[in-house]
């Protein structure tokens, strides 16, 4: 009689056998806001109610101005508006590096890190802002087919086709258990006969609910990723191996998959802590026939304004935002950020682009910033 052979875990002392990581749970809004804009299309009405079906208190506004707004942080990121996008909110905007258009299903994300690149470019108390025009919204970017200065006009890129971001302000695929807007959105690209590729960055990691739709391969999930260090400063996201296990599934679901290693900051060990990151990647990838794999990297920067309210949500964070060990950087439309000095930068760079290269020799670097 033939017998199994053991696999590595039976080998291993009952103690050290691995334990999967415990699944994340999903953000719950403590109170929802909705204006009668938003009620007017079906898409607020089911959001609406799958609000109420997680437990949320649903207020109905009696007017389309928001009212009654959270003063505290706490209170603000358990809030969910939604709410009917402005025609200057609907307009696409140009976005690079990443793609050649951004446009919003969302404003505000329900994780909290302590780098976080929305503070300071949002006013008013961190609320998350879910738009219910998704039609209105979606029927903006057809006419920008062929249009756009980043892959529409570089032949190293014009593979990717005219390029939509969908993760500017929001971290899409947090939200979507209540929206529901990231799956109206692939649905669109995916029945789109055109080279056109809706792009988007996630820390989470509950992406069942989007591996049948018919996305035609149309669609770039792109998983943010980071260093065991780093990932101190992500509080409420998802942890490493839950988000590449994610990024495994949508891979094997035929989704063309990217990374965005970010924010790259040289702590203890970072050289071998990068490496053995994406040496993970490259493991939750092995065995997915053609991820088409683009990876961006993205250094830790931070402006004045930014820092004031960071240090204000998160007064005990022992993230570095010193500005004396920092380079001041104009940027092109005048403001001003600190990054890294001119040497570290440049270390970080070979050293990440060199640990792609060597484990995951398939994949693209898009840039570095």
């Amino acid at each position: 009689m033939d017998h199994p052979l053991p696999t590595t875990a039976d080998l291993l002392p009952a103690a050290q056998t691995p334990k999967p990581p415990r699944p994340h749970p999903p953000w719950v809004p403590r109170r929802v806001l909705v204006t009668p804009a938003a009620l007017s299309w079906p898409q607020g009405e089911a959001m609406t109610e799958r609000a109420a079906a997680l437990g949320s208190e649903v207020v109905r506004l009696k007017a389309d101005r928001l009212s009654g707004l959270p003063d505290t942080y706490r209170d603000a990121k358990t809030t969910l508006a939604v709410v009917a996008a402005s025609p200057s909110r609907r307009r696409p905007q140009p976005i690079p590096p990443s793609a050649d258009w951004r446009f919003d299903l969302a404003e505000g994300c329900p994780a909290h890190c302590q780098y976080c690149y929305l503070a300071g470019s949002l006013g008013g108390p961190p609320i998350i802002r879910a738009y219910a025009n998704l039609p209105e919204i979606l029927s903006e970017l057809p006419p920008l087919l062929g249009k756009g200065a980043v892959t529409s006009t570089d032949p190293a890129r014009a593979a990717e086709g005219t390029t939509f971001e969908a993760s500017c302000y929001t971290d899409p695929l947090g939200i979507e258990h209540v929206t529901g807007a990231l799956a109206e959105a692939i649905r669109f690209f995916g029945a789109w006969e055109a080279a056109v590729q809706l792009r988007f960055t996630t820390k989470y990691d509950a992406v069942e609910p989007l591996l049948g739709l018919a996305h035609n391969r149309r669609t770039r999930i792109r998983f943010w990723v980071n260093s065991r260090a780093a990932e101190r400063f992500e509080g409420g996201a998802p942890r490493m191996p839950l988000r590449l296990a994610a990024m495994r599934k949508a891979a094997l679901a035929g989704y063309r998959i990217g990374l965005t290693v970010a924010p790259i900051m040289p702590l203890p060990d970072w050289e071998a802590e990068y490496d053995r990151l994406l040496a993970d990647c490259a493991a939750a990838l092995d065995g997915a026939a053609d991820p088409d794999l683009t990876v961006e990297l993205i250094t830790h920067r931070f402006t004045e304004g930014s820092k004031k309210v960071l240090q204000d949500w998160y007064p005990g964070s022992r993230l570095d935002m010193d500005e004396a060990s920092r380079t001041r950087k104009t940027t092109k439309f005048g403001s001003v950020k600190w990054v890294f000095p001119r040497d570290a930068m440049r270390a970080m760079r070979a050293a990440l682009e060199a640990a792609v290269a060597r484990r995951l020799p398939m994949a693209r670097v898009l840039y570095w910033t």
